[in-house]
């Protein structure tokens, strides 16, 4: 992100806009959009100016300026709020002054850098709505960096997953949410329990490993051997409580979380790998389970 905003430089290859070369221009050239999770306004500015402050440093006619900042301050639904200074306002508020500030200028990309991790719960799903519907209204092309799955999920078109700096996989949400490449893009799309086992049995995409001396079928996201060693990933909700057989891994339940419309317990295996899984409102700390696996939702990767 910085690199392409012209804040870091690059150290080898290039950032390109519509085929243009963009890393050798001043930040200020680039003429993008920015959106940090600081808001970064001016404290002795009113809505107004903040919102018309790009416009001004680029010499637009101030006829021209009024009309596009109250185009922008409308778009964010901040109508009648125009002459009060950031302190008045509330974050979200604020937040939504952040964004005008980066459309108005009609950029050609728009950079957010995690712009909601400084809001509530609340606040957060009522501007990830705002920020669709602009984005819907605008067209824009925006970059939008977040650690949040549920954000991603819910604003992008198309999604990059990165590590360490490394792009471990590209495409639309549905795809990197029921179909992920990596083992940490799951982690990342909500696989939370990951479990070692060794490959016991293979059928096209399905495998069976073997995991403390249960036999779990999953579905392999790359060609696997028979003794290989993999990690086996699934999400809370692909786990429940069944009847003990050899398809079910035993465990003790040590939490059980009230989450308003279900329970989510972790219950700990003898090896000592712990379990996320959906729990029944009767089930009791301390006491053993067994916990079935869904095959037809659960992922193998190797090891």
């Amino acid at each position: 992100m910085n690199c392409i905003a012209g804040l870091l430089a690059t150290t080898g290859g290039g950032v390109y806009i519509d085929e243009k070369r963009i890393d050798t221009l001043k930040p200020e050239d680039r003429g993008f959009g920015m959106v940090f999770q600081n808001y970064a306004l001016f404290p002795h500015m009113s809505v107004r100016e903040n919102v018309g402050f790009g416009l001004k440093m680029r010499g637009t006619p101030k006829s021209e300026i009024r009309k596009r900042v109250d185009e922008a301050i409308g778009m964010v639904r901040l109508n009648g709020q125009e002459e009060k200074l950031p302190g008045q306002l509330s974050g979200g508020q604020q937040q939504r002054v952040a964004i005008a500030r980066a459309i108005v200028i009609e950029p050609p990309l728009v950079l957010m850098d995690e712009p909601l991790s400084n809001l509530d719960a609340k606040l957060r799903l009522e501007m990830r709505a705002e920020i669709r519907r602009i984005h819907n209204q605008l067209g824009s092309t925006t970059i939008y960096v977040t650690h949040d799955q549920d954000e991603a999920l819910s604003l992008a078109d198309r999604i990059v997953v990165l590590r360490d700096g490394e792009i471990r996989q590209v495409g639309v949400p549905s795809d990197l949410y029921e179909r992920p490449d990596h083992l940490d893009v799951a982690e990342f799309m909500g696989y939370r329990n990951r479990l070692p086992g060794k490959v016991t049995a293979i059928d096209g995409e399905r495998a069976t490993i073997s995991i403390g001396g249960s036999l779990i079928a999953g579905i392999a996201r790359v060609p696997l051997a028979i003794g290989q060693d993999v990690v086996l990933a699934a999400r809370p909700d692909d786990v429940a409580t069944g009847p003990a057989s050899p398809a079910a891994l035993q465990a003790k339940v040590e939490t059980i979380e009230y989450r308003g419309r279900d329970f989510v317990g972790t219950a700990n295996m003898s090896d000592g790998h712990n379990l996320v899984f959906h729990a029944s409102a009767h089930a009791e700390l301390g006491s053993a389970v067994s916990l079935t696996v869904d095959p037809n939702r659960a992922l193998i990767f190797p090891a």
